[in-house]
């Protein structure tokens, strides 16, 4: 069988959806979204990442265009859309068992930790880096599953769902969430993504302890944007509770292997781990009592209780 535009339009067309409680559109959504960012050029290599770009352009199409009652859940479709034969998932290491038996992963957490990423077949991927086959292709979903919606969908593809969040957090520096908001696991997946990234930015792609900024193709950063207090306890997506930080010195501030004093100056408390000498680098250690760098905006730097709370959980003096 050849796998050419035919016969993904009839695939696409004919997607396998729940139809118990009236058309689920999950499936078409995620497609349209797939569509997007490869239109916006997130998409280069045959990776599909559970990323907050994707999740916010989903949440983006599925506000405006699903009318029924069915629950915006990007997980049901990323895992369901293996059953149409041309996604396919990629497993971490200790899930290849799983995604085999096709044990059924209906969260979005429980998704992140079972699969690094989704890719298609590579006749579809290379048929989606032309714009001819993507603009047919979307024709397609419109026609099938969202007819009097055209034009909308066009406009929609117009801009970035999650440079607007970006945007929306950067105008108020940041934000804290209700107990409320948080049960919508995926615009809070999305917001908090758009916190870490501009983060990141705040700071110049510089990791705040040891200075690294290294960027690589596609949005890759070895910075990431760190909370202060977790998130998971305050919920406190303010910039001030940010730190940015390379990830072996995120992962060591998370578990108090040092702390920043209200002086800036970075702590290490002594007992908490042992390291080899680097060679023609800088240990841990080394960084001792030395200021952190800071955003070029004073009204970015960390906030002080914040730091202190951080200091006093993990004991750190």
């Amino acid at each position: 069988m050849v796998k050419d535009l035919t016969y993904y339009a009839k695939k696409f067309a004919n997607l396998r959806v729940d139809r118990a409680r009236g058309t689920a559109p999950h499936k078409p959504i995620l497609l349209l979204t797939v569509l997007d960012l490869f239109e916006k050029g997130y998409i280069g290599r045959n990776e599909i990442y559970l990323s907050p770009e994707l999740t916010a352009n989903f949440l983006k199409f599925w506000h405006q265009f699903v009318a029924s009652d069915h629950h915006s859940n990007i997980a049901l479709p990323f895992f369901h859309l293996t059953g149409d034969k041309f996604w396919h998932l990629m497993p971490n290491p200790g899930f290849e068992a799983a995604i085999q038996a096709k044990v059924k992963i209906r969260t979005l957490p429980a998704l992140r930790s079972a699969v690094k990423y989704a890719y298609l077949d590579a006749e579809l991927f290379a048929l989606l880096q032309a714009p001819q086959s993507r603009t047919e292709l979307t024709t397609i979903l419109i026609q099938a599953w969202f007819p009097d919606k055209g034009g909308e969908i066009a406009e929609s593809f117009k801009y970035d769902e999650f440079e607007a969040i970006q945007q929306s957090l950067f105008d108020s520096g940041g934000a804290v969430y209700s107990v409320e908001e948080l049960k919508d696991e995926d615009r809070i997946f999305a917001r908090n993504g758009a916190f870490r990234r501009t983060i990141v930015k705040i700071y110049n792609h510089r990791c705040a302890f040891c200075r690294v900024r290294v960027i690589g193709q596609g949005n890759l950063d070895l910075v990431d944007g760190a909370h202060i207090k977790p998130f998971s306890t305050f919920r406190n997506d303010l910039f001030v509770n940010g730190l940015s930080l390379c990830k072996n010195h995120h992962w060591a501030f998370d578990r108090g292997w040092f702390g920043v004093n209200e002086n800036y100056h970075i702590l290490i408390p002594g007992g908490r781990f042992t390291e080899e000498e680097a060679i023609k680098s800088r240990g841990m250690k080394d960084f001792d009592k030395e200021t952190i760098a800071l955003p070029n905006n004073t009204d970015y730097y960390p906030d002080k209780e914040a730091l202190k709370w951080h200091m006093e959980y993990w004991k750190i003096s």
